[in-house]
């Protein structure tokens, strides 16, 4: 395993999945680029782990709200049939609840 950078995502919480030791929530965030000398904004969904104290941080969130999460970057490799195969996971070290999401939740 190695950590290759860190990051910081502002957005909104989808899907939350609680496993045995980990969390894992998805969060939509949107980023702005310049096309054709207009900003356009893409929506991307980003799957972050929680560890430790932080999955009671995450199981406090729910679906809409907007939160803030740092963390770090780690890539892995693992081997199968196939032949070898890499991941990058998002690990959060923060985890706020910014705002809360609308009262009409799923």
């Amino acid at each position: 395993m190695q950590n290759i950078a860190e990051f910081r995502i502002i957005g909104r919480v989808g899907k939350i999945s609680e496993h045995d030791k980990v969390t894992k929530v998805n969060v939509a965030a949107n980023y702005n680029r310049q096309e054709n000398g207009e900003w356009v904004t893409d929506t991307h969904w980003n799957e972050v782990t929680l560890f430790g104290k932080l999955i009671e941080r995450g199981g406090k969130a729910q679906k809409g709200d907007l939160v803030h999460i740092t963390g770090r970057v780690r890539q892995n490799s693992y081997d199968t049939a196939e032949g070898r195969r890499y991941t990058v996971e998002l690990i959060a070290d923060g985890f706020a609840v910014l705002a809360k999401g609308s009262e009409d939740r799923d």
